[in-house]
């Protein structure tokens, strides 16, 4: 059944309620877990739209190789473990994940100009759902912060790092989707 009407009255459970033991939906775990939930489901997004991309990544990522769309499917599953963790679940994101995104990222920079600036979102199609991803990215590890600030979970120091490099690695592959389609990054011209 896709309801169960134990919601209605705007209280929710998770892995560690016990019968009967329910939390107001806009609490920060609440919070956090919804803000999650948004950004794996606009990934999918970016997955479905990132299958039909020819070039390939300059190196592989939790070994699905080097196909942005397959990338992007690991990084979802990922995001899932990171729900699972604050959810109360016995799931963790391993601190080689964090690892490898930042070999992905050192990886692409190297394909890349400089950064001298803030550039604005945009290019390609792909480029800009990419900038959305890690503005939802940003959002999301600012709620799981502020539900570790306010004691409702915990999680561990792997986890948060995860949160805080996947909005990197976002950017970065926002960056690099325009370049290898040959557009340029424009500077905000601050009017």
């Amino acid at each position: 059944m896709l309801y169960t009407r134990k919601g209605d009255n705007g209280t929710t459970a998770d892995f560690n309620s016990k019968s009967g033991d329910r939390k107001s939906k806009s609490s920060c775990q609440t919070e956090s877990l919804g803000a999650l939930d948004e950004l794996n489901s606009f990934l999918g997004l970016v997955k479905v739209k990132s299958a039909t991309i020819s070039w390939k990544l300059p190196v592989r990522f939790d070994d699905v190789g080097s196909n942005l769309s397959e990338v992007i499917g690991a990084v979802q599953n990922n995001l899932f473990s990171v729900q699972a963790e604050i959810a109360g679940a016995d799931k963790r994101v391993s601190q080689s994940r964090t690892s490898e995104m930042e070999d992905l990222i050192d990886a692409i920079e190297k394909e890349l100009p400089p950064i001298k600036t803030f550039f604005v979102s945009g290019g390609t199609e792909l480029a800009a759902m990419l900038d959305v991803s890690r503005t939802l990215a940003r959002k999301a590890e600012r709620r799981v912060v502020a539900g570790m600030e306010q004691k409702e979970f915990m999680i561990e120091p792997a986890t948060l790092s995860f949160l805080n490099r996947l909005s990197s690695l976002l950017y970065a592959l926002a960056r690099l989707t325009n370049h290898k389609s040959g557009i340029n990054e424009s500077a905000p011209t601050y009017n």
